[in-house]
């Protein structure tokens, strides 16, 4: 059930609330252009910055949004097993049909507390749960062998969202866990590459702003068109970088606003690009021709 373009999807802002009818459109953009999946509240939705009550908002409105179009993968990860263990224990019993578990981020645990982690949340809550490996934000790096073992002892941890930017350690996690465990791409610039090796999808930053030639590479790669592909491997590479200029969501949220799909709009700490940023971001999209 979960493959392909899954979007992390930003979380819109105007005079400092929620846009609950920006996120709405942009829902419906996506779904109209192909995109697989919907990631609401992960490091792209401004997670950090959200309440509980509007974390538990978000997730609610997009599982309504959606209703049931295509999968709903709620980030509901914490560096505290408690906390975690209550906003999965919400996405269930809302209607998501997975959750979406960053690493614990600064407490910096050893790969033993990793796996007690996940296992408390794992025996805890019966929904498909997807690992968020990204040790550039979390500071520590779920070893591939953590994963293997999680994946052998609970038959709901389905998966990984693989941010390392490694296909070596990629590599090694579907060698230890087998071409059934669902790896997904966590770094838009190789998607591609990841395919080739037996990743499923991606859950992707880029599908934010281009969702149908996000889509259509994973399409094409699935379909066996494997130069058609890379063909938008490479069309995205440019995109892909520029969305990286600065911290995301900060660029994502720039380009969408130029599209005028959402306000352009942060919560503190996050702020507004500089202006040389902003204007090589603008003539990114200019290049693809997501604006004029």
């Amino acid at each position: 059930m979960i493959h392909g373009s899954i979007v992390a999807i930003v979380t819109p802002f105007r005079n400092g609330e929620i846009d609950e009818e920006a996120l709405k459109d942009l829902i419906e953009f996506q779904i109209e252009n192909g995109t697989h999946g919907i990631v609401p509240c992960g490091t792209t939705g401004e997670s950090p910055t959200l309440s509980h009550e509007e974390h538990e908002y978000v997730i609610e409105l997009t599982v309504n949004a959606v209703n049931k179009r295509v999968p709903v993968i709620a980030g509901t990860g914490s560096n505290s097993t408690k906390e975690a263990i209550r906003l999965t224990r919400f996405a269930k019993e809302i209607g998501a049909d997975a959750a979406l578990l960053v690493a614990p981020y600064y407490n910096k645990p050893t790969q033993e507390g990793l796996y007690l982690h996940f296992k408390q949340i794992a025996s805890q809550v019966d929904i498909p749960i997807i690992l968020y490996n990204i040790p550039g934000r979390a500071g520590v790096n779920i070893a591939p062998e953590t994963i293997a073992r999680l994946a052998a002892d609970f038959k709901n941890i389905i998966g990984v969202k693989e941010a390392t930017g490694s296909i070596t350690q990629a590599s090694k996690i579907l060698h230890l866990c087998g071409m059934d465990f669902l790896v997904l791409s966590g770094e838009d610039g190789i998607n591609f590459p990841l395919l080739a090796i037996g990743a499923r999808g991606f859950i992707t930053v880029t599908a934010n702003i281009a969702p149908k030639d996000v889509s259509d590479l994973y399409n094409h790669f699935n379909n066996g068109e494997f130069e058609k592909a890379r063909d938008l491997h490479y069309k995205l590479l440019p995109l892909n970088e520029a969305l990286f200029i600065e911290t995301n969501p900060i660029p994502v949220k720039a380009a969408l606003s130029m599209m005028d799909k959402i306000n352009y709009e942060y919560r503190l700490p996050l702020s507004e690009m500089t202006p040389t940023h902003y204007e090589e971001l603008k003539a990114a999209l200019l290049g693809y021709g997501l604006i004029s």
